[in-house]
């Protein structure tokens, strides 16, 4: 059963009527670009076709009351909560993400109350953005209830850079994770067979035909099933010391530092910095390789930019973990072209580029490396890009 089903009919099961529609959003995999959104950088994701739906009907108290549809097939419920006493705070655990949607929203002029029920198949604590995926499905939802749907016509209709932006707020203010733009934005403005290429900065958008099919080519998702959580400090850490070597450097970020100027600025810095500025710096300038070659439609020559995308997360950014390593080596020596964690790091999944004719060898030769180092299998799929949130007909 899809997603979109699912939460319909779990809605059925908690409130036992049918909801007023069905809103849905994608997980999302980002082919290059780590690290460099809050640094005002350059990015290159592509919407996963996992999907988490939430089922939604207004309410008329002013209360926000969510259930969410486990991959166990349980239920869990949040309890209710009044959308006008939410602050930071005030919600914990994972009714934290659609109570500071609903906070954010409340601040635009939306706060009427709802019954939602969240269910779906991305894979959660993957760094495959699950949590975005929920936030932007409960901001749709909410929206769609109030009557705007995003690109309906309406002065009050946002758009879905604005809905981007306000669940970035909602994640960075409400739950505490000082996340970029990029998952959010991602998960609302993907479509199917294209990566989208943005720049943070400007808010520009290209979508760039990513024709895996056409090229023999698959993208192969390797979840090493460890840990990852933007909330807690590795990542906020990083995000502190680029801040302030942007400071130390006299820019507004880090985009501002070119390749070829990259020497200089490092000779300005003090040591521990230094391999955080070289890896932002160094991983724009991926970005953009990586967006000509598609464009020219070369997308087996990726591969090397992605290796070098792992290497510098690993040995400057200090994000990788043992089993991302081992899955990039793994995948790398049986065949694939190019390798990389994706994702904030310190656990989470690696993605690699592989031929169709090296799609087995590559996924065995990585469960047997997981098996000699005695860790837990690893869950591997194919990704191919998808379209992005929306409302869903069931």
């Amino acid at each position: 059963m899809r997603p979109a089903s699912e939460a319909v009919a779990a809605f059925r099961t908690v409130h036992g009527v049918a909801p007023a529609g069905v809103w849905s959003a994608p997980g999302r995999v980002n082919l290059i670009g780590e690290h460099t959104d809050y640094n005002d950088g350059f990015v290159l994701p592509f919407a996963l076709p996992h999907r988490l739906a939430a089922a939604a009907s207004p309410r008329e108290d002013g209360v926000l009351s969510v259930a969410t549809l486990g991959d166990d097939g349980q239920l869990q419920r949040s309890g209710e909560l009044k959308i006008a006493d939410l602050a930071p705070g005030t919600v914990d655990g994972w009714a934290a993400y659609p109570a500071g949607v609903a906070w954010v929203l409340r601040d635009q002029g939306f706060a009427a109350g709802a019954d939602l029920v969240v269910a779906g198949d991305v894979p959660s604590g993957a760094g495959l953005s699950s949590s975005h995926a929920l936030e932007c499905a409960v901001s749709l939802a909410l929206l769609g209830l109030a009557g705007l749907e995003l690109g309906a016509p309406g002065e009050r209709v946002p758009t879905r850079p604005q809905v981007a932006r306000w669940v970035q707020r909602s994640e960075n203010d409400f739950v505490g994770a000082p996340t970029g733009l990029l998952d959010q934005t991602a998960s609302l403005c993907c479509t199917e067979s294209h990566v989208l290429f943005l720049d943070v900065r400007s808010g520009e958008q290209e979508q760039v035909p990513f024709g895996l099919a056409d090229a023999g080519l698959q993208v192969l998702i390797m979840d090493t099933r460890t840990k990852h959580s933007h909330a807690e400090g590795g990542y906020g850490e990083r995000r502190r010391g680029t801040e302030r070597a942007a400071e130390l450097l006299e820019v507004k970020a880090l985009r501002d530092i070119t390749v070829e100027g990259l020497g200089s600025a490092l000779d300005r810095l003090p040591e521990d910095l230094r391999p955080l500025v070289r890896h932002v710096v160094t991983e724009n300038q991926r970005v953009l390789d990586t967006v000509e070659l598609l464009r020219a439609g070369r997308l087996a020559d990726i591969g090397p930019y992605l290796d070098a995308s792992h290497v510098s997360m690993r040995d400057d950014y200090r994000i990788s973990t043992a089993e991302l390593d081992l899955a990039v080596d793994a995948a790398r020596e049986a065949g694939a072209l190019g390798s990389r964690m994706t994702g904030g790091g310190f656990g989470g999944s690696a993605i690699a580029l592989v031929r169709d004719a090296d799609l087995d060898g590559v996924k065995a030769a990585v469960e047997a490396a997981y098996e000699k180092a005695g860790y837990r299998r690893p869950r591997m799929f194919t990704a191919v890009p998808s379209r992005g949130a929306g409302r869903d007909e069931v």
